[in-house]
């Protein structure tokens, strides 16, 4: 199934997208890549939806890749007695480690890590930032606050701290019974909920051991601090708008999306931008202008997927959503402004040898307008330093493995063919002549750049690159 874009999409599965004639549907809508939300899913249907998707991937014939989102630390108030109590700018409340039920002065708040941590100063932000406090002392058992804004505080509200950095680290103990099901379940992607430093990631990263890579979500301050170590450290980046405009002023959040974004196309890591892109279309059947011109941005911006969350899951009009994203995407990419605003912002090629090669395959295939890149890549290195180069001619990824082409289907550009390993120069030249064709990249009598290590099966050696004339035959005729 050939895109006529390079953007992906990744499309939540839900009550509206569970079953697998719809997820068959999603995907030829335009869907690359699932999300499964632990937040909202037990480990049997985890299970089944891995099943389907998988179903549906062979179906198809191409790889689908499946991403697993941890729920991460979900920090909240206790009960009142009274179900919620009124409150008014200026009133004074305590949180507490008292679990009795709280009332218009005092409540619960079952996190140790947070009374212990937050200084005076800090702002507690409850439920979304609809209830803004500011601590006034702190006593390690009982933190007291000031109300700032807002008038109302009801059971089980969440808990946002913009100012503290908690000690507790990203996993919970339920993201480590998650983690253990979805990597047994052989999924893609895990994302990780609510990083606030590079260290948050190192249990992740021993508890997977490569077995799937991990997706750092940025959704808080702390981890726009300390973006740069956290981007070399994770193997891709979410831009989750929906937490990180709670917890940080509204008006700064474009920016730092376009940091992000470009931060993580410098260092060659996958770029989701996510939360609410089409949200209208939850209960409508047509996204708002600003929803298109906000799908547009992340497009123009060279990101490479843009995610649906509410939209998929359990939205009226899955599909429409999926077919809208994919008709914006497509018609961003024809405009006549869209090469020159992700040629100014290439970045540089580091000094390896595989960055040397992307960058000199990238220039002979514009130059000589070529069908195709054909980029051979077992571990995915060679795929992701050919779409970091965002060449203008389309990129077929062949990996003899099949989950470095799921894995790779999150990446901008790349057309993933599992294929047999080459057995030698000559192999591996007319496979990619004829997958080129096969898969509708290329005809007779064209011309494609092939990239490749040799000597042959040897991870990480990208060294070569050959421009294949394809013959009558579909094969090459150099």
């Amino acid at each position: 199934m050939k895109r006529n874009r390079r953007v992906k999409i990744l499309a939540t599965l839900g009550p509206a997208s569970s079953d697998e004639a719809m997820i068959r549907k999603l995907h030829e809508a335009g869907a690359d890549v699932f999300r499964i939300n632990m937040s909202h899913t037990d480990h049997d249907t985890m299970r089944e939806l891995v099943a389907r998707i998988r179903r549906v991937e062979a179906a198809v014939d191409r790889p689908i890749g499946i991403l697993a989102d941890l729920q991460g630390p979900k920090l909240r108030v206790g009960k009142f007695a009274e179900g919620k109590v009124d409150l008014q700018p200026g009133d004074i409340i305590t949180l507490d480690d008292n679990p009795e039920p709280g009332d218009r002065n005092r409540v619960y708040l079952p996190h140790p890590e947070i009374l212990q941590t937050v200084q005076p100063g800090h702002r507690l932000l409850i439920d979304d930032g609809k209830l803004q406090l500011r601590a006034l002392k702190s006593t390690g058992t009982a933190i007291r606050c000031e109300v700032v804004a807002g008038t109302r505080i009801s059971d089980k509200k969440g808990v946002s701290l913009p100012d503290t950095l908690l000690t507790s680290g990203a996993l919970t103990d339920k993201d480590r019974r998650d983690l253990d099901a979805v990597l047994e379940a052989e999924v893609d992607w895990l994302a990780l909920s609510f990083i606030q430093r590079p260290e948050d990631l190192a249990e992740a990263r021993k508890l997977s051991r490569g077995r799937a890579g991990l997706l750092s979500k940025i959704e808080k301050p702390q981890a726009v601090e300390r973006l740069d170590e956290i981007i070399e450290l994770s193997d891709a980046i979410m831009v989750a708008r929906g937490d990180l405009g709670v917890e940080m002023p509204l008006e700064q959040v474009p920016g730092i999306q376009k940091r992000i974004t470009r931060a993580a196309r410098r260092a060659g890591k996958p770029v989701v931008v996510a939360t609410q892109m089409l949200e209208s279309m939850i209960t409508a059947p047509v996204p708002t202008r600003a929803e298109v011109s906000d799908v547009s941005i992340a497009v123009f911006e060279g990101a490479d997927a843009v995610m649906l969350s509410a939209e998929s899951a359990a939205g009226a009009y899955p599909i429409e959503a999926v077919q809208t994203m994919d008709r914006i995407a497509v018609e961003v990419e024809k405009d006549p402004l869209y090469p020159g605003i992700i040629f100014a912002q290439r970045p540089a090629a580091e000094a390896t040898g595989a960055d040397a090669v992307s960058l000199a395959a990238r220039q002979i295939a514009e130059t000589l307008q070529v069908a195709a890149i054909v980029t051979y890549t077992s571990t995915g290195t060679t795929g992701l330093r050919t779409a970091r180069e965002r060449p203008q001619i389309p990129i077929l990824a062949l990996s003899p493995i099949e989950a470095t082409a799921r894995r790779l289907s999150l990446v901008w550009g790349l057309h993933c063919v599992v294929t047999e390993d080459a057995f030698d120069m000559e192999d591996m030249i007319n496979r990619a002549c004829r997958l080129a064709v096969q898969q509708g990249y290329a005809r007779v009598g064209e011309r494609v750049t092939v990239t490749a290590g040799v000597p042959l099966r040897t991870p990480g050696a990208t060294n070569m690159i050959r421009i294949a004339y394809i013959g009558s035959d579909g094969l090459s005729a150099v």
